[in-house]
């Protein structure tokens, strides 16, 4: 079962700007602090107190969520060593992230590899593995080893979100679109949809 302090999630790319404040603006509304599970972001190299770069925040806000109050912040060893779930955004995200705290190697998956491998685990399997817990905390503490399990090597295009900062608006386009089916699955297991 998850901590009793809850599960917390945190999303991890460079600026803190673009991907990472998506992922946590699209994950938290659905999971939420009320449901026991906590996300928030950082970034490696971060544009500190920085709000969400505004063509990603207008893509964001297209799809429901709310931009306002963010500040960018830079990723600390202790984010890394208290999160439940680290997502990076891409494989040398993750690399970095463990390189902060090698322990959480088990528990760091880019955003896009936790998703394919969520859609790998059996849902009777996540049941038995969180059980007595029914909530999304519980079901998303029992799906970190179950995915470990499920890791292998891939091309980086599959694990890798596109990162948009000063480009095309097709780039940031394409970055969302990398983004969103991953968290509606990461988010459909957690809420057992």
């Amino acid at each position: 079962m998850a901590h009793p302090r809850g599960f917390t999630i945190l999303a991890v790319c460079t600026g803190n700007v673009c991907r990472s404040p998506a992922v946590e603006r699209l994950l938290r509304p659905v999971l939420g602090n009320s449901e026991g599970v906590t996300v928030h972001s950082a970034g490696l190299g971060a544009l500190v107190d920085a709000p969400i770069d505004e063509p990603m925040a207008d893509l964001l806000r297209a799809q429901g969520a709310d931009v306002g109050g963010f500040a960018a912040r830079q990723i600390t060893e202790p984010m890394v060593r208290e999160a439940d779930l680290i997502l990076p955004l891409t494989r040398e995200h993750r690399a970095s992230v463990v390189a902060l705290h090698p322990a959480a190697v088990r528990r760091t998956f880019t955003l896009r590899e936790l998703a394919r491998l969520a859609d790998q685990v059996d849902r009777d399997e996540l049941a038995a593995a969180s059980w007595p817990g029914t909530s999304p905390a519980d079901r998303l503490a029992a799906l970190v080893p179950l995915a470990a399990a499920r890791r292998a090597h891939v091309p980086a295009e599959l694990d890798d979100v596109v990162d948009p900062f000063r480009r095309t608006p097709q780039v940031y386009k394409e970055s969302l679109a990398q983004i969103v089916p991953a968290v509606q699955t990461i988010a459909q297991i957690a809420l057992n949809l």
